[in-house]
């Protein structure tokens, strides 16, 4: 009779920001929705309508490729109204309409105890991600911080959680661990050959769409995450 193998330790956890360790308070649509009146991608309450159900479609993705498509390819109007999005949210954040997800920071000090390398990533630009970690106070908090950019996609492809797992040394892709809200997160940690992939029900997506994506366990928020780490 074989044995069977004792799960991999896991020495890396990749956890998306906004919604599934930040809370928001829906600063991500009225955002988008900002961006809309200063770059003018919809033309009606239908455009408008269609539009939010993309934007919460493809929640977790990079924004300047979301607003691509939203302006069917206008360059021009695509980063004018990623520019107004950026600028919205971080005017917002700054104000603090954001803070930790229940159970967040008791996690983050859970895996430093037990040298687990932390790393956050996010579909915003730099700027706003910094926004964010001011704010919050959680410049030290992570190994790794990552966002697209140049040399990065953004979800749902796997360039992210796989950055991380070099930056940080980890020895396996089965030795991590990826969260996250959105069916890209998931997606993305499926891409990269995570280990463990766990969605979380505390903001875009649901249940069933995490599933569909690979989600291997769904909770409530990352407070649930201890009970799973092997």
């Amino acid at each position: 009779m074989t044995a069977t193998p004792a799960p991999t330790p896991i020495e890396l956890v990749v956890f998306d920001m906004a919604g599934t360790t930040v809370a928001d308070d829906g600063l991500v649509v009225a955002s988008f929705l900002a961006a809309d009146e200063h770059a003018g991608l919809s033309a009606s309450d239908a455009d408008r309508t269609t539009m939010l159900d993309y934007v919460q479609e493809t929640m977790g993705q990079s924004k300047i490729t979301v607003f691509r498509h939203l302006s069917k390819g206008n360059e021009e109007q695509a980063q004018s109204a990623n520019k107004e999005f950026e600028r919205m949210y971080s005017s917002l954040v700054a104000e603090g309409r954001c803070s930790a997800m229940p159970g967040a920071e008791d996690l983050f000090r859970s895996l430093r105890d037990r040298d687990v390398k932390i790393a956050l990533t996010t579909g915003f630009a730099r700027q706003t991600q910094e926004a964010i970690l001011g704010t919050l106070g959680w410049e030290d908090v992570a190994d790794v911080v990552l966002c697209p950019g140049d040399e990065l996609r953004g979800r749902p492809h796997p360039d992210m959680p796989l950055e991380a797992l070099i930056r940080t040394r980890t020895s396996a892709v089965d030795a991590m661990m990826v969260v996250g809200d959105t069916a890209s997160d998931i997606t993305s940690g499926v891409r990269a050959g995570a280990g463990i992939l766990v969605g979380v029900l505390s903001g875009a997506h649901d249940r069933d769409q995490l599933t569909a994506a690979g989600a291997q366990h769904i909770v409530d928020g990352v407070a649930d995450l201890a009970a799973l780490l092997p």
